[in-house]
């Protein structure tokens, strides 16, 4: 346990940190499951609004630098290209 006040701080505002990325790494990952769900049981519209919301989810992650640019591309393009062979 850290004895410096500053130390001490630095402790609990990562732990904070580390909750909210938690939760947005964790709500991306539900959402893109949801979609794929969505896809493989062939629901067009459904498909479709669990798709946009997954991406706004994927996008979020990246702009707030929780996942890799990279990451998010080839993210968006599996479940783009799934989407697409329904």
């Amino acid at each position: 346990m850290p004895n410096i006040e500053s130390a001490k701080k630095r402790v609990r505002s990562n732990a904070k940190k580390a909750d909210v990325n938690t939760l947005i790494i964790s709500s991306m990952r539900t959402a893109i499951k949801k979609a794929e769900k969505e896809i493989k049981a062939g629901n067009k519209e459904e498909a479709s609004n669990k798709l946009n919301i997954a991406i706004q989810k994927i996008d979020k992650a990246m702009s707030s630098g929780k996942i890799h640019k990279n990451k998010a591309a080839r993210l968006k393009s599996r479940l783009m290209k799934m989407k697409n062979a329904m």
